[in-house]
């Protein structure tokens, strides 16, 4: 597994994070916590060192389930976590961080986010509680997620902002044009997440007749709908021929894609199986020729022009 350093921090990161949003239960099809305990402790023995959660992934269950697989193993791993929109109100932050040490059973956080922007606390206040935090030992590193150029711009006025995390895959790249110029000048990490695009990227909607069920929360996301589906197919298509001739999976190219991107620091990727874990940790070995990479590139701005015409 490749480690990457991180910004500014001064400690590295495995290029691929274990995802714990589906542990915490809540909208995704759920195994049990043995099992996803024993898929933390897999992660760990591929190579991923680097393990994300959050305050709001299934009220704090996935933090629980992070912190009861790892404990023993604390200070090998780097574990980020975010608070939520709701509670970036100065006291509210330190309550936060103060109830995810606990439910991580650590006495430091590596990676304190803010999940999304505020709509009513001026970031500036947040972000003071999170450099006292810093002070203190109690966090490592400040990251934002869901911020837009804008309001990382303005974040960086009040903290050193080491990371953010958005939403990143050959089928949502809305970063390439200014948050990612600007964070490789400024020594920022970018941590993608639905890094294989909530499935889509690993054939199996495409390839492998999988239907989501009424009730899931993707039925209703922009690349899920009947008529993108269909859109998708030609970016499928090319990357099974691709994935075929490197000898790799889909969920593998679509993750080495990630990470030949410039400053790309790590690519998460979510699971509660250990086999679908041990295929996406190996995915950091792929290695894309520049040709496969200009293709991809391009096929993938084609289907992107057909269904972001809204």
């Amino acid at each position: 597994m490749q480690h990457r350093p991180l910004g500014k921090t001064g400690f590295s990161i495995s290029a691929v994070t274990f995802g714990c949003w589906e542990l915490g239960g809540g909208p995704w099809e759920f195994t049990s916590d043995e099992n996803n305990i024993r898929t933390l402790h897999a992660a760990f023995d591929e190579g991923i060192t680097t393990f994300d959660t959050a305050e709001g992934y299934g009220s704090g269950h996935s933090e629980e389930i992070v912190g009861q697989a790892l404990e023993g193993r604390r200070q090998d791993c780097i574990i980020s976590t975010k608070v939520s929109r709701a509670n970036l109100a100065p006291g509210n932050v330190r309550k936060s961080a103060e109830q995810s040490l606990r439910r991580l059973r650590t006495d430091y956080i590596d990676i304190y986010y803010i999940h999304w922007p505020s709509y009513e606390i001026p970031v500036a206040e947040t972000l003071g509680e999170f450099n006292r935090l810093k002070e203190e030992g109690k966090i490592r590193a400040i990251g934002v997620s869901n911020f837009s150029i804008e309001q990382l711009k303005e974040a960086s006025q009040y903290a050193q902002i080491d990371v953010i995390q958005p939403e990143y895959s050959l089928l949502h790249r809305g970063i390439e044009k200014e948050i990612m110029p600007y964070c490789r000048e400024q020594q920022i990490g970018i941590m993608s997440y639905s890094s294989i695009a909530k499935g889509i990227l690993t054939g199996a909607f495409h390839f492998g007749g999988k239907k989501l069920e009424s009730d899931d929360f993707r039925a209703t996301r922009r690349l899920f709908l009947p008529e993108h589906l269909e859109a998708e197919t030609q970016l499928i298509n090319l990357m099974e021929y691709i994935s075929e001739r490197q000898g790799c999976s889909m969920s593998q190219l679509a993750i080495s894609w990630l990470l030949h991107r410039p400053a790309m620091t790590s690519a998460i990727v979510g699971t509660q199986s250990i086999s679908h874990l041990k295929d996406n940790a190996a995915a950091a070995d792929v290695q894309l020729e520049e040709d496969d990479l200009q293709q991809l590139m391009e096929v993938s701005d084609a289907v992107l022009a057909m269904i972001d015409t809204e």
